[in-house]
């Protein structure tokens, strides 16, 4: 086995990337786009759902209830997206530096169980009280980082074999073991049911343990998109090959659904395939116009926030609402503006927290997990 299977797979059918390649412009303003809005709740979107000229766009940053998906769903597949398309990138730095097979398996799972750790402390801390609980978006990223550096592991065809299997494995178990209101029900799913037998409870929102099975295909789909985009093939190629994969999955993702239903809360077949071709789609976007076209300084304000964001994920788990209402005493919550209120208060707490990640930025201090 290779110190590091994904390269000599990868070198399978694609060149190493050229001197100058080793960083992709979008990666960063990619997490950093995600992290903006997951911090601002959508800018604040949600709490004007009332105001009947403005509840059509309201409606996008609210999760849908149970089946279908609106832009809201693909903030947690396009962060476990950019964790895949990262790792060819960084993984392959390390090699680079030395590192060996147990040297990048010790990186990978302290790495897996650090954000397992700090998941837990983020929560407890949000709860006010001690709160296990593994559905939170850095206690799934653990577990499909892991999965995913393990599958890595494997020559490329068999990378995607792994991935079908997870995919139908995921599929049989919730068929096999049906609830009385059917396999993909809210109370009784085999995920609901895996929950309350070993954790006693479930999680609010019907949310389930095991959506890291099919996030790990997820994650592993940033990590193939990575590949490509880290290669030494024309822009080109690469823009027709991102092209062509999110017209796959969203043509694989809408015909599932018609067997498989689109739910995001059990991350169910067809919601991984429907949302990866979303989250590709804005891969391709970004690529196009900051590392083929050359279009860098719009996305400044993203960047500075995608080299910080466990910083500024952290930072809004903890004082958010302290912040809120620090400003709120300044700002009067901007209840002088009217229905536009909280739009106004969400941007001005966003403001807050990206300057403390400019400062960050400046003074070139990154905070890694």
């Amino acid at each position: 086995m290779s110190v590091f299977a994904t390269v000599p797979a990868q070198a399978e059918t694609q060149p190493r990337a050229r001197p100058g390649e080793e960083r992709c412009a979008a990666l960063d303003a990619y997490r950093g786009l995600i992290m903006l809005l997951l911090v601002s709740s959508g800018f604040g979107f949600r709490s004007v759902a009332s105001q009947p000229w403005l509840s059509w766009l309201a409606v996008q940053f609210d999760h849908v209830p149970w089946e279908g998906a609106v832009f809201w769903d693909m903030i947690q597949p396009a962060f476990m997206f950019i964790v895949g398309v990262a790792m060819p990138f960084a993984l392959a730095r390390r090699v680079d530096q030395g590192a060996g097979g147990r040297q990048l398996w010790a990186h990978v799972s302290l790495r897996a169980l650090r954000l397992v750790l700090l998941s837990q402390i983020l929560m407890c801390i949000s709860a006010n009280r001690l709160h296990f609980q593994l559905i939170n978006v850095l206690s799934q990223i653990a577990f499909t980082y892991f999965l995913c550096f393990a599958i890595m592991q494997l020559r490329l065809r068999y990378q995607f074999v792994a991935a079908a299997a997870i995919l139908a494995g995921h599929w049989l178990l919730f068929v096999l073991f049906p609830g009385p209101d059917g396999a993909f029900s809210r109370t009784d799913n085999i995920g609901a049911v895996i929950d309350r037998a070993w954790l006693g409870r479930n999680y609010p929102g019907y949310y389930v343990t095991i959506n890291f099975l099919c996030s790990t295909v997820t994650t592993l789909s940033g990590a193939w998109a990575g590949m490509l985009l880290r290669s030494g093939l024309a822009q080109r190629v690469k823009i027709f090959g991102l092209a062509q994969a999110a017209a796959g999955c969203f043509a694989a993702g809408l015909l599932l659904g018609l067997w498989n239903p689109v739910v995001k809360r059990l991350w169910t077949v067809s919601f991984t395939f429907y949302s990866a071709g979303w989250v590709l789609l804005l891969m391709l976007v970004l690529y196009w116009l900051m590392d083929v076209r050359g279009y860098r300084r719009f996305a400044f304000p993203l960047t500075v926030v995608g080299m910080n964001s466990i910083f500024i994920y952290s930072l809004e788990q903890v004082l958010r609402g302290w912040i809120n209402r620090a400003l709120g005493v300044f700002t009067g919550n901007f209840s002088f503006i009217g229905a536009l209120a909280p739009l106004a208060q969400s941007c001005a707490v966003l403001l807050v927290m990206w300057s403390l990640c400019y400062w960050l930025y400046r003074r070139r201090i990154f905070f890694k997990l």
